[in-house]
């Protein structure tokens, strides 16, 4: 009968991504410290921050509050290395798969991280703000996707981990038996670690 305890706040995504594609990301820093400070006056024991590219910004949140930040890309680097996998494929918004904020991330965990070719990544960040952030899911993309996946299982990745919350839209690990590496969907380890870091009273 129990259900958790959950403070949210829901940022206007559009006003995010204009910050993001003007390279203004100490305003959005800002912005997100902002409401985090809002999430710890309600009562909240730990932050989460539900996307992938805004992590360029953590520490931003961290500085703004006495509560700890979740990071996503340590949750998701401790799951593949659960796995077993150590050489991991990345794809993401070409912010995260270009910049080195969530790449070294993942490589303090002993992980080695590869990247799309630059088509690749050219077509991974076009469907995710061209179609997915709009709800458009195109066979076509999902087909360009598993290209993506197959060149970086052909360079060497044991696994790829979906570095952005859309993704999983268009590439399930549930239903996807074309990839015979496992997929690593960041939104649902995120939950998930945030749940057992909750019940742990970690927070």
């Amino acid at each position: 009968m129990h259900s958790a305890d959950i403070v949210m706040v829901s940022v206007d995504f559009a006003q995010i991504e204009a910050l993001q594609a003007s390279g203004r990301w100490d305003e959005a820093g800002r912005r997100l410290a902002q409401e985090a400070r809002a999430l710890e006056r309600a009562g909240a024991d730990l932050i989460v921050l539900c996307t992938n590219t805004m992590h360029k910004v953590a520490s931003d949140i961290e500085s703004a509050v006495s509560v700890p930040l979740l990071h996503l890309a340590d949750a998701t680097a401790r799951k593949v290395s659960d796995a077993g996998s150590r050489t991991i494929g990345l794809l993401g918004t070409a912010f995260t798969m270009e910049q080195d904020f969530y790449r070294q991330r993942l490589e303090r965990h002993g992980l080695e991280v590869l990247v799309p070719e630059p088509a690749g990544r050219a077509d991974v960040h076009r469907v995710i703000y061209d179609e997915l952030c709009h709800g458009v899911i195109r066979e076509e993309s999902r087909t360009r996707y598993l290209e993506v996946v197959a060149d970086l299982i052909q360079a060497g990745a044991q696994g790829i981990i979906l570095g952005c919350t859309e993704i999983e839209l268009l590439l399930d690990p549930d239903h996807t038996p074309e990839v015979d590496v496992p997929l690593f969907p960041t939104s649902r380890i995120h939950a998930l670690a945030a749940v057992d870091a909750a019940l742990a009273g970690s927070a």
